[in-house]
């Protein structure tokens, strides 16, 4: 098989409409997308509890440097690949160097989003939960080691998808598709088996939808998370390019 030209890593934190963005990509005819290959290790090196532990570990390869070189780096029939990533997958002892082969997308929010979110699926989510530490790491990282990279925020794509992901597309060097901004509801064959705990919203969506308010409180035992995490999203805002 033809290894493809070009391989995109989307390092999301979780509940940031990554999944849609993973949507999107699908809709390209030259493009195949893997929805999370890494959470399957995550799980089994961690060790934490989550909804569908056992059926998503025995769905998947648990071992870290095996996805890396039969999925990240392994051989595909279409030109463009698109891996979808939550940042916070990427515990212990990962070689990271396969990240110099991809364009590394990532894919930054509110933390107020996202913590909101979160809680609805994880009552008491830690900030390593949500993966904004290791965004930043791992920016700084592409930076120094001049990797490709490129920064967005979800509120960007959320406000106009057309000009996000024309923008995107140019970073990356590929055409922009116009399909790229709609799609048909309910799941989907790209899916992860995780996607009946954690895809109800995207699953009813047809499209990007507009940036929500940001006029709501978050309840009293996220305050202190959400403090934490202001800065780091403050930090990871000044690398959008």
């Amino acid at each position: 098989m033809p290894l493809p030209a070009t391989r995109i890593c989307l390092w999301s934190s979780p509940r940031n409409v990554s999944t849609a963005f993973m949507y999107s990509f699908a809709q390209r005819p030259d493009t195949t997308v893997v929805d999370e290959p890494l959470y399957g290790y995550y799980l089994a090196e961690t060790g934490i509890d989550h909804p569908g532990k056992s059926e998503i570990m025995s769905s998947m390869d648990c071992d870290a440097r095996t996805v890396i070189q039969q999925v990240l780096l392994g051989s595909y029939t279409t030109p463009v690949v698109f891996f979808k990533h939550m940042t916070h997958h990427m515990v212990g002892d990962i070689d990271t160097a396969f990240m110099q082969h991809m364009h590394n997308l990532f894919f930054i929010r509110d933390p107020k989003y996202i913590l909101r979110s979160y809680a609805k699926v994880i009552a008491t989510p830690t900030l390593a939960d949500i993966g904004l530490e290791q965004q930043l790491l791992f920016v700084e990282m592409a930076q120094r080691h001049q990797y490709p990279f490129t920064v967005l925020d979800a509120t960007t794509l959320l406000q106009n998808p057309t000009a996000a992901l024309s923008h995107v597309c140019d970073r990356i060097g590929i055409p922009y598709v116009p399909a790229m901004t709609s799609w048909k509801p309910g799941p989907r064959k790209e899916d992860g088996i995780w996607a009946k705990y954690w895809y109800d919203n995207v699953h009813q969506s047809t499209g990007f939808t507009r940036p929500e308010t940001d006029d709501f409180e978050l309840p009293a035992h996220l305050q202190d998370i959400y403090a934490e995490a202001k800065p780091i999203y403050a930090k990871l805002q000044t690398f959008i390019n």
